[in-house]
């Protein structure tokens, strides 16, 4: 006798990936909110764009609405499990523009360092690769914005957009530091 066996959908990795996409979808966007509405503790576009003017991206209320709705948008999209490719890789891609500011300090957060930034933006890229699970938008539409080719095209747009703006700022701030010059003389102190 032959034993026929049916293959039953496991529902638990659906469940995992549904708390992964809420938990960094939520997250992302609250960041988001931060930079465009001032929500949660944040400066709005006026305040974010100052910050991202002293940190080399320019022009800073530009650069802030970008971040924000990268973040924002990325982050909505995510915890809905809709447009998964294209949701993690701008996220992953505003992630990557906050890791190039804090790289200076090192990995660890607690020091300043990109700790934070690159665990969001590695954990968005993969759900972008690994797609939403069940439990999702994109399920629900039958994968309509959830195909196969739109993750690497999701990801060389972003990468190529991520790498002129990290690169446009990385110019600016080695002009700016070019400009300055290093006293010749140390001056000694009289005591």
């Amino acid at each position: 006798m032959k034993y026929v066996r049916r293959a039953r959908h496991d529902h638990r990795g659906d469940l995992g990936l549904l708390l992964l996409r809420l938990g960094t979808g939520g997250v992302l966007a609250a960041h988001g909110a931060q930079k465009l509405f001032g929500w949660f503790g944040g400066h709005g576009i006026e305040g974010t764009g100052q910050f991202m003017e002293s940190v080399g991206y320019s022009p800073g209320k530009a650069s802030a609405t970008a971040a924000g709705l990268a973040e924002t948008g990325g982050g909505v999209l995510l915890a809905l499990g809709l447009a998964t490719p294209a949701a993690g890789a701008a996220a992953a891609g505003a992630m990557a523009g906050a890791s190039a500011v804090h790289a200076p300090n090192g990995f660890f957060n607690q020091g300043g360092g990109y700790e934070y930034a690159a665990t969001l933006g590695l954990t968005a890229a993969g759900l972008a690769v690994t797609g939403p699970g069940r439990f999702s938008l994109d399920h629900a539409l039958g994968h309509a914005v959830n195909r196969g080719w739109m993750i690497p095209a999701a990801f060389a747009a972003t990468a190529a957009g991520t790498a002129l703006i990290v690169g446009g700022r990385a110019r600016r701030l080695r002009k700016a530091k070019e400009g300055e010059q290093d006293a010749l003389f140390e001056e000694e102190s009289m005591e």
